[in-house]
């Protein structure tokens, strides 16, 4: 089916395209996030710095401690009268206390968490010593002196090694003196807990400090986009104004105080209010010039309207004499009442068409759609006979608020459009129904369907299908925009659905 005309794109229902992108985070939250990452992140450099460095340092010290105590164990001669020399058997016993006494008060006292430990050549252990934290000695294990044998290079280069059992890990060094191993070391408890204990410390303040720096940044950062805020909210509100049609007014502009254009806020605030005041003197020339239009199409469709009917009467007051008439004569002013019954049926159409346009009220009163639905047809049935015309009601009355004549043409111009644009032996079946709480009017018919060509401009004023059919079928080219007209005068909407061999019009109506 091919047909006329509308003021507006296709009400026909078509799938729209819906892209879906990935939900994405507001700017706020962005900011907030990410400069609390970048601080969380300088947090964590900052305390692997921290630590490592005291690590070191505290290691280096301990290295230093290890050697010193290296030096000063390879180098006294107290291991071999600890070892098992005897004094002189000519001395007596009483002499011998005494050098020991002498030579144990001479020597300092062993620090706290360190080892000392000799070994001959021949793996015989002279001493093995390890001070406790209150300040007593006790013996290495053989596994614990083997340990030292196996892993500790007599180069007095200090290395790690756990002894295992109640020592743990010593930084352990080894020297050679006249083919006696001397170790010498001291236990990293200290380093350990120094370190764990910075550790601690350095995760409490920064996660204190990070919890006051990402509220401190929420704070600030919310208030320094509430004017990017409030230019949203202004373009929000605008973009939700229906600006197609009619008079329109933009009141809401952007706040002076969100104008600076010092500001890269500022700049925007001012562009948008640039923006829409030329929107706002644009809408207004167009209004304007669809005013004017109006008036020019109401004003000269009233003032054809009387000579197109004194056309009309001479022609047929012409034709109504006796006089004789040639039959070209005869045939001139046939076509000139016909034109004329044409043209002034095209001239009342625009005219209903500026008065709809211009907002003029219809009457409103109680209309049975039931009860029109029933005489559209038989005034369809009895203009054509070429097509099959169907009727598909309830017996329920089916009514709604509105003017009835103005109802009354919205159905016979579907008809008319069904009857005009498919081929005889069609059938059309008009049907009416309930949906919700509207009232649906259908017009089908199996004709050959809407060329898809036709379909963007369907309901186009003097929108025509068929550019080579001449203008003897009474077609105006309006019927289809003033049945959307006078629908939506009434609140309701008109759609259309059409593939080949099925062709609905649909007309909604509140109830």
């Amino acid at each position: 089916m091919t047909a006329s005309a509308v003021s507006r794109h296709p009400s026909s229902r078509r799938p729209s395209d819906r892209h879906r992108t990935g939900r994405r985070w507001a700017l706020r939250r962005t900011l907030v996030v990410g400069t609390s990452v970048l601080v969380a992140l300088a947090f964590v450099i900052m305390s692997l710095a921290t630590i490592v460095s005291l690590r070191s340092f505290t290691l280096d010290r301990l290295d230093q401690q290890v050697t010193e105590g290296l030096s000063f164990a390879a180098g006294r001669g107290s291991f071999e009268n600890r070892g098992g020399s005897q004094p002189p058997p000519s001395q007596g016993q009483d002499q011998g206390q005494d050098q020991d006494q002498a030579q144990d008060a001479d020597r300092p006292a062993p620090r706290i968490g360190s080892l000392q430990a000799v070994v001959d050549a021949d793996g015989t252990v002279r001493a093995s010593d390890y001070t406790r934290s209150d300040g007593t000695q006790v013996q290495l294990t053989a596994e614990q002196v083997t340990s030292l044998q196996q892993d500790v290079p007599a180069d007095r280069t200090p290395v790690s090694i756990d002894l295992g059992g109640d020592l743990g890990s010593f930084r352990v060094a080894a020297a050679e003196v006249d083919g006696t191993t001397v170790f010498a070391g001291s236990s990293e408890a200290d380093v350990s807990a120094t370190t764990t204990a910075l550790t601690i410390i350095l995760l409490a303040v920064s996660a204190a400090t990070l919890l006051i720096a990402v509220v401190g940044l929420s704070l600030f950062v919310r208030r320094s986009l509430r004017p990017l805020d409030r230019v949203a909210a202004v373009a929000q509100r605008v973009s939700t104004l229906s600006l197609d049609a009619g008079s329109v007014e933009i009141p809401d502009r952007v706040a002076p105080a969100d104008t600076d254009p010092v500001t890269e806020v500022g700049r925007v605030g001012a562009s948008l209010n640039g923006l829409l005041g030329h929107v706002q003197s644009s809408l207004a020339a167009r209004q304007h010039s669809e005013d004017q239009l109006r008036r020019f199409i109401a004003d000269a469709s009233h003032e054809l309207r009387t000579p197109l009917s004194s056309i009309r009467g001479y022609a047929q007051l012409s034709l109504g004499e006796d006089a004789p008439m040639t039959p070209t004569q005869a045939r001139s002013f046939d076509r000139i009442e016909s034109e004329a019954t044409r043209m002034a049926s095209l001239v009342d159409d625009l005219l209903l068409l500026a008065r709809l346009d211009a907002g003029q009220p219809l009457r409103r009163e109680e209309v049975e759609l039931t009860l029109l639905a029933v005489d559209a047809v038989s005034d369809a049935q009895a203009a054509d006979a070429t097509h099959a015309w169907r009727l598909d009601v309830t017996d329920d009355l089916i009514s709604v608020t509105g003017d009835e004549n103005r109802l009354r043409q919205v159905v016979a111009n579907l008809l008319r459009n069904a009857q005009v644009h498919t081929p005889p032996g069609t059938t059309v079946t008009l049907s009416l129904a309930r949906d919700g709480g509207d009232a649906v009017l259908r017009v089908a018919d199996d004709g050959p369907g809407i060329d898809p060509a036709l379909a963007e401009r369907l309901f186009d004023r003097f929108a025509r299908g068929d550019d080579s059919r001449n203008r003897d079928a009474g077609s105006t080219g309006l019927g289809l925009s003033i049945a959307q007209a006078i629908t939506e005068a009434h609140g309701g909407s008109i759609a259309v659905e059409s593939v080949p061999g099925r062709t609905t019009f649909a007309v909604r109506l509140p109830m």
